[in-house]
């Protein structure tokens, strides 16, 4: 059975997704740090897109150029990962940058940084995950200095394409290489862990149910 984005935004988690990939023997998949969903507490499920950031301490006679360039080629169903090391220095996203890749497809931002405009966003239903608000503009503190590369966000590594999902729980990355295997058995994990549930609910012991599906 091929399973659609569509399917996956409405059955799966970052957990589930981050177990199948512990299973695969990828353990390393979800940035360590805290990257806040600002806007909406739905599950975000794209492809990367990808940005490198840098922080600025002089003006900058092209400040937009790289990051208007990567909103306006979006696809539909793409995420954009704005990587910048972490630095509060400014907010790399805003209520300006979400109409624009909307209107692309984009489907939502995680930003390994600051972004603004939250309440906008917020009633715009846009994803955005960050480490937190900034009142401050990136012109002239930050700017993109490349696109569609592998970039690293708290020593885990985004590819162009890789699938992403993100939710209250965290941010999860799949690398495509095992893409398929990974989405079936978070398939397979998600349907056990409610045959489980109902079946604890129905007053079945914890460690028997354990015992007779496997799941946890």
């Amino acid at each position: 059975m091929e399973i659609t984005l569509s399917m996956m935004r409405e059955s799966l988690t970052a957990a589930v997704v981050a177990d199948a990939l512990d299973a695969l023997g990828f353990r390393n998949q979800s940035p360590r740090v805290e990257l806040r969903p600002l806007t909406t507490d739905t599950l975000l499920v794209g492809r990367c897109r990808t940005t490198l950031w840098c922080d600025l301490y002089h003006v900058d006679p092209k400040p937009y150029e790289l990051e208007l360039r990567a909103v306006d080629s979006c696809h539909p169903d793409d995420v954009l990962i704005c990587a910048a090391q972490g630095s509060m220095h400014s907010a790399l996203w805003g209520e300006l940058l979400t109409t624009a890749s909307r209107n692309s497809g984009c489907v939502g931002a995680i930003v390994d940084g600051a972004a603004r405009d939250v309440a906008q966003m917020r009633k715009m239903g846009f994803p955005v995950f960050a480490r937190g608000p900034s009142v401050y503009d990136s012109q002239n503190r930050q700017r993109v200095t490349d696109i569609d590369v592998p970039v690293e966000i708290a020593g885990v590594r985004f590819f162009p394409g890789d699938l992403v999902f993100a939710d209250v729980d965290g941010v999860v990355v799949v690398p495509q290489s095992v893409e398929r295997e990974a989405i079936q058995k978070a398939w397979a994990k998600v349907h056990a862990e409610n045959i489980t549930r109902d079946a604890i609910r129905a007053g079945m012991k914890a460690t028997e149910a354990y015992e007779k599906y496997g799941v946890l």
